[in-house]
């Protein structure tokens, strides 16, 4: 089947201060599928972020870590979509999520942005949400007013390690996701767990 993913995003706040944080998850599954294809992310101002192009699997893919803040990452987006004449539905974006719990995640298909700054920005520059989520889990406080420092603290040994292996997998099922056979990768990632 043809490619129909070409671009992968993942959200993040930039910095040594952010650095291993929860909130980074995307960025951190970004530099995973760099990494996996024998490539690394060179900043480039053009699209206000980091980014490299990579081949892995079959797939030829545009890589691109904002450099902008969480909440301004459509700017990033936009630009490195409009270049090369990208369209929504063939943008990823990985980001972290509240609602699932760590060492888990889920492909979806458009949809609002849950309060989640860096998708709301996103939407506001492409005008449009159909791009492809992976949902990365993080888990919650449990309180809603300890969401921020939650989000903004490091990742935990556990959680790294929990998240490190379901972003494995998120790879392992990313030539799937990316050539039109969502269902057959959402099946696979939906079904991970990672290992006790």
């Amino acid at each position: 089947m043809a490619q129909q993913i070409v671009m992968v995003v993942g959200l993040g706040n930039p910095g040594p201060d952010y650095e291993n944080t929860r909130h980074n998850a995307g960025a951190l599954f970004v530099e995973a599928l760099a990494r996996a294809a024998g490539q690394s992310l060179r900043p480039d101002r053009k699209y206000h972020g980091n980014y490299t192009r990579a081949h892995l699997h079959g797939l030829d893919l545009h890589l691109l870590n904002p450099s902008t803040f969480m909440n301004r990452s459509g700017i990033a987006v936009k630009s490195l979509a409009d270049f090369f004449k990208i369209q929504p539905d063939q943008i990823l974006v990985a980001h972290d999520d509240l609602d699932l719990f760590p060492g888990t995640a889920k492909l979806k298909k458009g949809g609002g942005h849950g309060g989640h700054n860096g998708l709301r920005d996103i939407i506001t520059h492409l005008s449009s949400n159909e791009f492809l989520r992976l949902r990365l889990g993080i888990g919650h406080p449990g309180d809603s007013r300890q969401v921020t420092n939650y989000v903004l603290g490091r990742l935990g040994k556990q959680e790294s390690s929990e998240l490190e292996l379901v972003i494995e997998e998120a790879i392992r099922v990313l030539p799937d996701a990316a050539s039109g056979k969502l269902p057959v990768a959402m099946n696979r990632l939906h079904s991970f767990k990672p290992a006790p």
